[in-house]
């Protein structure tokens, strides 16, 4: 990735006067298992991030190099969220969304654009919405990195109150080891019943309750 399309848009949007620019993105609308995560960033006017990709090219090691150099270069970051229940009941799009939105709110400046990965929103706050955004604006990969690193830090507190899933090596996500244990052990709280295997699930157990359900 070359620098000048990661900073493209940020330059674009300084030379028009704008300074406070968020870019805005999410982690988790994949997994089977653990909330959808939303960040928000705004970062210093020019300022150069050497370590920051979109998160998806990194390994958790960089993620976490990454992190702090954008702790270090950022006016501020917001974190939004919405849970389980909430993507199984108003679908993982629009849970995805709201998580964004509450993520650019929990901002403690207000940005006077934002840059958003792939998904349009609708906000008082002019915006553009880049598709694989991740990998062409340096405040996008930034957010991609916070709200990675952040749902990463949740799913392993998840593998310490259900060690037996293996949390803390697929984060959720539908690989064999995962799914392994969901055939064995049944689903957990935090599993997404909209998503297969667990709905099929509920409908073969008519939604009798599993180990795991209150």
């Amino acid at each position: 990735m070359t620098e000048l399309n990661l900073y493209q848009y940020e330059e674009a949007l300084y030379q028009k006067g704008l300074t406070l620019i968020a870019g805005v993105d999410e982690a988790g609308r994949g997994p089977l298992a653990g909330p959808v995560i939303a960040a928000a960033v705004i970062l210093k006017k020019g300022a150069k991030l050497p370590h920051v990709n979109d998160s998806k090219q990194l390994t958790e090691k960089q993620r976490a190099i990454a992190l702090e150099e954008i702790k270090q270069h950022a006016v501020a970051i917001g974190i939004g969220m919405c849970s389980v229940e909430e993507i199984d009941q108003i679908n993982i799009y629009r849970a995805a969304r709201q998580a964004m939105i509450s993520a650019i709110h929990q901002l403690k400046i207000k940005p006077e654009y934002l840059l958003i990965d792939a998904m349009p929103i609708v906000i008082d706050i002019p915006a553009e919405a880049i598709i694989k955004g991740d990998q062409k604006s340096i405040s996008i990969a930034a957010a991609s990195i916070v709200a990675k690193y952040t749902r990463d830090q949740y799913m392993l507190e998840m593998d310490q109150l259900f060690p037996q899933y293996g949390f803390k090596n697929h984060k959720g996500y539908a690989t064999k080891e995962h799914l392994a244990m969901i055939e064995k052990h049944g689903f957990t709280p935090i599993h997404r019943k909209t998503y297969e295997p667990m709905k099929s699930m509920l409908k073969k157990q008519n939604q009798q309750p599993t180990l795991f359900d209150e």
